[in-house]
């Protein structure tokens, strides 16, 4: 029977019906280790009590009013973004598409006359037509265009081109700490560094979308922290509530000074269920968990770097963000081999497995992901050798 949804998602055959821990269970009651975290949304994984408690608490007091009023709950949450940020103010939205529709606008609202902004070319910001500008994928432009204007693209990890493609239009730099949907690729270690400092040597704005790096999963609340800089515009949703719909712009001064009432608005963003959920993962992020994720993440790495196949080209990564680059064009096969073995992970195009499994994960988990991770790229480099032998007549 046809369906009624809209067919713009290619789905995996399986439906969840209910999650626990680090583990998803289907509507025929399988259990499957979830390595994927619903696209890095669930970092503490599925029924987490504290969260679901506070989520609880308040779905029981008020759903919605608007932002017509105050609401202490979304300044807890600012105060708390803006601490440990150092930055200074928040606007709350519901996506992380829609917090780059804001970051775009309010730096453009910024730079007065200069309105183009430098982006990446193999980055992601986004589906919506702003966000989808600034999106340096031109196969995702397909059938959409025109795009807006005032975007150009330069290569990720290439200061010089950065440098070169300034001028007097230019208003600010946006980019990925790393690049998530083109295969977890890890810049240099300088590259934010000089990006700050090509930023503050032309009066620019940095703008960084930690959509995917951010909320704990590089093993720092935000993945820029590595490396001691502060951006002027930073975009974080996914992780921010677990689950529950909820981005957020997290602006310097310079953007504070410039935004004024009737400039943007969000009818649902700063939900109050939402603000709840994130409010309880904010403060359960403390330093010792960051720790451990980085701890779980080097200890991933190093087991899939154990494993001895030739299909494994690279392995790349933070924290529990990680990329593993295969030297065949089989992503989506051995995807869909662990989902046929019970385990979750996401493909980058046909070379990279991805995994962003949940903060949670125990030792046990991860062991477990080994052992068949091991077992399907075995089967596969078996199935290329088989497929390369060639029969004499």
């Amino acid at each position: 029977m046809k369906s009624a949804l809209l067919n713009n998602y290619s789905r995996y055959n399986v439906e969840f019906v209910e999650g626990k821990g680090a583990y998803l269970f289907d509507s025929e009651g399988n259990s499957y280790l979830d390595f994927l975290s619903g696209i890095a949304v669930t970092g503490f994984g599925h029924q987490h009590t504290e969260i679901t408690q506070a989520a609880d608490e308040q779905l029981k007091k008020l759903w919605h009013v608007s932002n017509l009023f105050e609401a202490s709950p979304q300044e807890e949450l600012a105060k708390k973004l803006t601490k440990v940020t150092g930055l200074e103010s928040v606007f709350f939205c519901n996506s992380g598409t829609e917090a780059n529709e804001a970051a775009i606008k309010f730096a453009r609202k910024w730079g007065g006359e200069r309105k183009n902004i430098i982006a990446a070319n193999g980055g992601f910001h986004g589906r919506t037509m702003g966000s989808l500008s600034a999106t340096g994928q031109t196969k995702l432009w397909d059938g959409f265009t025109p795009m807006l204007p005032g975007f150009s693209f330069v290569d990720f990890n290439d200061i010089e081109q950065i440098v070169n493609s300034i001028d007097k239009t230019t208003c600010a730099i946006m980019v990925e700490p790393i690049q998530g949907e083109s295969g977890v690729i890890v810049p240099d270690e300088n590259y934010l560094i000089e990006l700050r400092k090509i930023c503050d040597e032309n009066d620019l704005l940095m703008i960084l979308d930690e959509v995917q790096t951010g909320i704990g999963r590089t093993g720092k609340l935000f993945a820029h922290q590595w490396y001691g800089i502060k951006p002027d515009i930073l975009t974080s949703a996914k992780g921010i509530a677990n689950g529950l719909p909820l981005g957020a712009v997290i602006c310097s001064d310079k953007i504070s000074d410039v935004i004024k009432p009737g400039d943007h608005g969000s009818t649902f963003g700063g939900n109050p269920v939402a603000i709840a959920a994130a409010n309880k993962v904010i403060e359960l992020l403390d330093q010792d968990f960051l720790l451990g994720i980085t701890h779980n993440g080097l200890k991933v790495q190093e087991a899939i770097r154990s494993i001895d196949s030739t299909l494994i080209k690279n392995i790349r990564g933070k924290g529990l963000m990680i990329g593993i680059e295969l030297a065949e064009t089989m992503a989506k096969k051995i995807a869909v081999e662990l989902l046929n073995r019970n385990v979750v992970v996401g493909n980058s195009g046909e070379s990279v497995i991805r995994l962003l499994p949940p903060f949670i994960i125990t030792e046990h988990e991860i062991n477990e992901f080994i052992k068949i991770f091991k077992s399907v790229v075995a089967k596969f480099s078996f199935s290329k050798q088989t497929s390369d032998i060639v029969t004499i007549k």
